[in-house]
């Protein structure tokens, strides 16, 4: 079979994917549809999706292709058809230019219209013509309807892409939950568009109104409001008074300049101290307290009745005791003019709490042995999840007694509906209908549990998912239960039509007035064996794997899986086989499943993703045909995570034809010191790699290193150009590294195994020679002309040019120190450069790397009074510090003793720090010391070091929504 080149194996428009990317994600009301649908971890954006599927079917543009279609101008040239694919995926305008122009407003606070002249990529569609001649050459290429799979298709963007471009999709994963959010979000606007729209409401309808008779007594208003939320808090008791003490790390409600509303605890009244707190709601001038200072703080508490620190030991042996308890303290109500406000909790509300937990009670026993609620333990998570020391053993206890009663209703109400739905519709439709309106409890499960909460700053429910993992709050809050259904199904059925409509959208035939058929198919199982795709059958497998251990997403799904089980295991029991989400199959590096290992549990983590990841790859090479094409969406900044990745992929039988880095994540501020996060998501493409003959000759590192170099410096020229930086620059060398070792595979590394047999190279070895070649080249860049430093003063400057700011992780620090010099974090640390901690490093400023003189012994560091410097970082810290402390004027008196104004290593390396040490500025003052005093120095004694042009200053307010079109 001749295998024709793909698109994406030529080109991506990656800058366009990026902008488009993070437009997609701009607004928070203005997400796709999917993304309201069901709560599911990192997913895609739809754009970036719908780039890569395509790309990764269309052919690669040659005159042939042109003489193939002579009527259709958008194949007559390589421009034209480049810009036919992003037509194809909605890119309608110029984001690269309208994004220059956003950016150049907010740096400026000036308000201009919105640059972009078209909606969102995702609201855009293609007309019949376009789809129709889109799927003309998909069969001229590949000779068929070709089928794209996801084997790990999660949260669904992925299939969504290209069905909706009316592509044969095949979606599958090991979680019931994904499968069911595929179905619900993929397959069914897929198959039945907006016709199901009349049922959801039908039926949603009743069942929400079934639910909120039976609940409403438990949820009284008074008659000038409306409760909306109900704020509470964790409580233990005092051991010295031995009164209950609310947890509450900040008593604010809300911080509006000028609308303050605060909480009061009150201990005492009129004299006479209190059995137990109470609580007023006071506002603006009689906030007459620090509100920022509550009763618990690092996990230890405060006693407001008798001052005694209960330290966090305590507070678990009493949550694991069961004798932690809860205190409403705040209540949001809906004023008649629909206007926001606060209360304290009334004895009305004490007495419907009393009635619900009764009520509870009442039926607890029938439910758990009928199956309406979810008896099974919580298991162990792993650690930075780990909640079970506050008393969540059971997945009822993730909710109070009132909330527990509301989704048991609801569970109850739809087991009760599911015959009369069946009894009215055909099949295949009441499967569709019956399983949406399941997963409105997920929508429901996650803003009404105990770790849902109030989000102060945006005055609003946040949801027990805000975060990916489950992160334990001392306060959380209730969502009002006969609203809750109600905005469940308002949500389903909003994303529903959204769905419905891009389906539609794409697939509605002018000729015949119908909708086109679509072919999709959800399954749910591991990806390492799916039997429903058959041998050589998929023409792109595109799949946006887990991430190591980014996030362990069946022990997240358990959340939903334990009450989902319940509902839409009724009409779809193929997808939850068991009790719990599949954890033993499951492709991420959890180091839960070997803590009884002790140190080994890491390596033992990683070694279980590598084999699983194999295992996936090598059922993908068998699905794919012989001209397949294998694209593989990759976010990680750990060098661990792209060393199993990509000897999974090395070992499953896969080359690396390309790599994209697509800029798909929020940017962040140099405002707020942190660490630097990865922004890109690196795109693989890759093709079942030939036989090795018998005449391959063994291959070492040291015959490719020079390829991998030139890999690595050509990423860089590349990928600089296209406005990729820090991090992501690092990132954006490791699919060409990856790519030559898999061209040359098998490689063996230099060094032998334990017992002196040639070993196989491990990616990480040639990363190590690519991310060093990449310092060089930097290092270059930074100063002007090639040069080289000291070890501590490469690293010291590789940091600023990479991570752009003084903060990263402890993984990012250790690689970064390896490839510049074989370096190690003690050593740094010794040296005085870093300073680490929680697994985090730090690079140390001038002043806290100064060292005493009594008993100097040459050991590097700043020292005012030395006439010579070891490493050229002490020397520009040490003209820094003097400059600062001492004056301009000291400082050159301590370039010229030293002989610095004339030494042309101190000169580079004084040009490097310059450019590599972020000059963002706000209200004039550098927001970075060491910028503020290298610029001084520089500008007034150092004519020879170039000082760069400054970036505008950050904005002091935001610029109005520009990111879409009405």
């Amino acid at each position: 079979m001749t295998t024709q080149r793909v698109l994406s194996e030529d080109w991506l428009p990656m800058a366009e994917l990026g902008i488009e990317s993070r437009r997609e994600r701009a607004a928070a009301s203005a997400l796709p549809p999917l993304s309201f649908l069901h709560v599911w971890w990192a997913r895609r954006p739809i754009v970036a999706s719908a780039g890569v599927v395509l790309a990764g079917l269309l052919p690669a543009w040659t005159p042939e292709l042109a003489v193939a279609f002579p009527k259709s101008s958008q194949l007559q040239s390589e421009s034209a058809y480049r810009g036919w694919l992003k037509h194809l995926i909605g890119i309608w305008g110029d984001p690269v230019k309208a994004r220059r122009a956003y950016d150049a407003a907010v740096a400026s606070g000036v308000r201009i219209p919105n640059p972009y002249s078209y909606k969102q990529a995702f609201r855009n569609h293609p007309d019949a013509v376009n789809l129709d001649l889109l799927a003309s050459v998909l069969r001229y290429t590949w000779k068929e309807d070709p089928l794209v799979a996801d084997v790990t298709a999660g949260g669904g963007s992925i299939p969504f892409a290209a069905a909706r471009l009316g592509i044969r999709t095949h979606a599958n994963d090991l979680s019931g939950v994904a499968a069911a959010v595929l179905r619900s979000g993929v397959e069914f606007p897929a198959t039945f568009g907006l016709k199901l729209v009349p049922q959801l409401e039908k039926w949603g309808g009743l069942l929400v109104s079934r639910v909120q008779e039976r609940i409403a007594p438990f949820f009284p208003s008074a008659a000038n409001e409306a409760v909306a939320t109900y704020i509470w808090a964790e409580t233990v008791r005092c051991p010295k008074s031995g009164k209950d003490v609310p947890l509450v790390p900040a008593w604010n409600l809300r911080t509006d300049a000028g609308k303050e509303v605060a909480v009061r605890m009150l201990t005492e009244r009129d004299g006479r101290v209190l059995p137990a707190p109470e609580f007023e709601i006071v506002r603006g001038k009689d906030i007459d307290f620090d509100t920022s200072r509550g009763t618990v703080k690092r996990g230890q508490a405060l006693s407001p009745w008798s001052d005694l620190v209960i330290d966090n030991d305590h507070i678990r042996t009493e949550a694991q005791a069961g004798r932690m308890g809860r205190v409403l303290y705040a209540v949001v109500v809906r004023l008649p003019d629909g206007s926001r406000d606060f209360r304290a909790p009334t004895a009305t509300d004490a007495t419907a709490l009393d009635a619900a937990g009764a009520a509870l009670a009442a039926v607890k026993v029938s439910w758990e042995s009928d199956g309406v609620l979810p008896t099974e333990e919580f298991p162990p998570p792993i650690s930075k999840h780990d909640i079970r020391p506050y008393g969540f053993n059971t997945w009822q206890d993730f909710f109070s007694p009132r909330q527990l009663l509301i989704h048991g209703t609801f569970t109850d109400e739809y087991r009760k509906l599911v015959p009369e739905v069946q009894a009215a519709l055909d099949g295949p439709e009441s499967v569709a209908v019956l399983t949406l309106l399941a997963l409105m409890q997920g929508k429901a499960l996650n803003y009404n549990s105990r770790l849902s909460f109030w989000h102060t700053p945006r005055q609003t429910m946040g949801n027990t998912f805000a975060r990916h993992d489950f992160s334990y709050k001392w306060t959380s809050a209730e969502f009002v239960g006969p609203a809750l259904y109600a905005w469940a199904l308002e949500q389903l059925l909003d994303a529903y039509k959204g769905l419905g409509a891009l389906m539609e959208s794409t697939g509605f035939d002018v000729t015949s007035g119908e909708v086109r058929p679509r072919t999709v198919v959800v399954t749910q199982g591991n990806a390492a064996d799916i039997p429903e795709l058959v041998d050589g059958s998929v023409a792109h497998l595109c799949m946006d794997p887990p991430y190591y251990d980014n996030v362990m997403y069946a022990e997240l799904s358990d959340f939903f899986y334990v009450w989902e089980r319940r509902t839409v295991g009724l009409v779809a029991p193929e997808l939850f086989p068991g009790d719990l989400a599949d954890k033993e199959n499951e492709a991420v590096a959890n180091t839960a499943r070997f803590s009884h290992m002790g140190k080994k549990m890491r390596a033992l983590a990683d070694a279980d993703y590598e084999a699983k990841m194999t295992a996936i790859f090598t059922e993908a090479r068998r699905v794919l045909r012989n001209d397949g094409v294998l694209t593989v969406m990759f976010t990680h900044k750990r060098a661990e995570a792209w060393d199993t990745l990509g000897m999974g992929l090395l070992r499953a039988g896969f080359t690396i034809e390309a790599s994209w880095p697509v800029n798909s994540e929020a940017e962040h501020s140099l405002h707020q010191s942190g660490l630097n996060s990865a922004a890109s998501t690196i795109m693989l493409i890759c093709r079942k790699r030939a036989e090795v003959t018998r005449e391959h000759r063994d291959v070492y590192l040291e015959d490719i290193e020079g390829e991998v170099r030139q890999a690595a410096r050509t990423a860089v020229q590349r990928f600089r150009a296209d406005g990729i930086d820090g991090v992501d620059l690092l990132l954006s060398a490791y699919g060409p590294t990856l790519s030559v070792v898999s061209q040359h595979w098998p490689v063996y590394s230099s060094e032998a195994d334990a017992e002196g047999r040639a070993r196989l190279l491990r990616p990480e070895e040639a990363l190590t020679v690519a991310r060093s070649e990449i310092v060089r080249v930097q290092r270059a860049r930074l100063v002007g002309q090639p040069i080289e430093f000291d070890p501590l003063t490469d690293f010291a400057v590789a940091f600023w040019d990479v991570m752009k700011d003084d903060t990263a992780t402890f993984d990012e620090g250790r690689r970064l120190a390896l490839a510049v010099g074989g370096l190690d974090v003690d050593e740094l640390k010794r040296a005085k450069i870093l300073d680490k901690q929680s697994g985090v490093v730090r690079l140390l400023a001038p002043k806290e790397r100064l060292r005493p003189r009594v008993g100097d012994d040459g050991s590097p560091g700043v020292r005012p009074q030395a006439d010579s410097f070891n490493s050229l970082i002490d020397a520009v810290h040490t003209v820094c510090l003097v400059a600062d402390e001492d004056g301009l004027g000291n400082a050159k008196l301590l370039m010229d003793r030293a002989g610095l104004s004339k030494d042309t290593r101190f000169l580079a390396a004084m040009q490097a720090f310059v450019n590599a040490v972020p000059r963002v500025r706000n209200k004039g003052a550098f927001i970075l010391p060491l910028a503020a005093s290298l610029d001084r120095v520089v500008t007034t004694y150092l004519p020879q070091v170039t000082v760069p042009a400054d970036p505008a200053d950050e904005p002091a307010a935001e610029q109005g929504h520009l990111f879409e079109v009405d």
